[in-house]
């Protein structure tokens, strides 16, 4: 396919980690990319995703970045710290029915690199989130500003380039160790990583199961989603792929209590992972979909090779406003 125009704004390429005592405990070999390493401002998957889409916002002459998220939301950190870096404002639509009085995480961050922000509540920003955005666009354009709308986790044609890539690194990695990666699992929370992975898949013929753990929504609702993600990067990109929605293999049942909310048991797990193999993951992404794996390995449903990939997607700062929650 033809690669749209990058950025290069990653500390590429991330390395990659085993996990030798929670193998050792499930009988396999689970590998770590460590995306939550891309840097620190502009850390996580969300960069990877950012690179191929704001070429497109600077082409088109536009000085600020409009973008949507939760309060904690790891990809509007991202987006405001590369406006930032590009000389741009950044206009956040954040879902939350009261901001914190106390800034803490990513909505400390975003403040301290000097976002504005537009607070909708849950309802809004479920059915609503993409016309506010718009209608935000045109109350900026009516001050002569020209601002460039980036989708919730800047997922979609553009975005997908990000990890179509990101697979290409990797399979690079495996000549480099010696080992192959029979399956690669991922958070999936708007479907713009996904969707990437998947096309380099097809398009390597490299036979891999790409596996995604939803941590909203449904396993019905992001097949759809991630399908015309797909359909835009082939059309962006002139490249063909036949495939169906059922193709795309998300593991669903691990949501919980819902996006952005956790139970002790999937704290408790984060809190084991990172005392027994060293590496901290996040509440709202990476610690369930590893949480999920971790369970459909127990129960012997997650049938697989011997070699798995999990993609750390970052969100560090995301924990800090859960320090009660963990008990600390």
């Amino acid at each position: 396919m033809k690669i749209p125009a990058r950025l290069h704004l990653a500390n590429l390429p991330t390395r990659i980690d085993n996990m030798q005592n929670l193998s050792t405990e499930l009988g396999v070999h689970i590998y770590v990319k460590r995306d939550d390493e891309t840097g620190s401002e502009l850390a996580g998957n969300k960069v990877r995703k950012l690179e191929f889409v704001l070429p497109d916002a600077l082409a088109q002459g536009c000085d600020t970045l409009i973008t949507c998220g939760g309060i904690q939301s790891n990809h509007a950190r991202a987006v405001t710290a590369a406006a930032v870096r590009l000389g741009l404002s950044a206009m956040l639509v954040l879902k939350t029915d009261s901001p914190p009085p106390c800034p803490d995480g990513n909505y400390l961050m975003n403040k301290l690199l000097g976002a504005t922000f537009r607070f909708i509540s849950e309802q809004d920003y479920a059915g609503h989130r993409d016309e506010i955005m718009e209608d935000v666009r045109k109350e900026l354009a009516a001050k002569g500003r020209k601002a460039y709308v980036i989708p919730e986790g800047a997922s979609n044609g553009l975005g997908c380039f990000g990890y179509y890539q990101c697979l290409y690194e990797i399979t690079g990695q495996e000549k480099e160790m010696g080992v192959t990666f029979d399956t690669i699992v991922v958070p999936v929370g708007s479907g713009g990583t996904y969707g990437g992975l998947y096309i380099a898949n097809k398009e390597l013929n490299a036979g891999k199961r790409i596996a995604g753990f939803n941590v909203c929504n449904t396993a019905e609702f992001f097949r759809e989603r991630i399908a015309g993600e797909i359909h835009e990067a082939l059309q962006l990109g002139g490249g063909q792929l036949a495939f169906t929605k059922e193709d795309i293999d998300i593991v669903d049942g691990y949501v919980g209590s819902g996006y952005a909310l956790s139970r002790k048991e999937e704290l408790d797990f984060i809190a084991k992972t990172a005392r027994t193999d060293g590496i901290i993951f996040d509440p709202v992404y990476t610690g369930k979909a590893l949480y999920g794996l971790y369970h459909e390995i127990k129960k012997g449903r997650f049938v697989t090779g011997k070699n798995i990939l999990f993609i750390h997607t970052g969100g560090f700062p995301g924990l800090l406003p859960k320090r009660e929650a963990f008990g600390f």
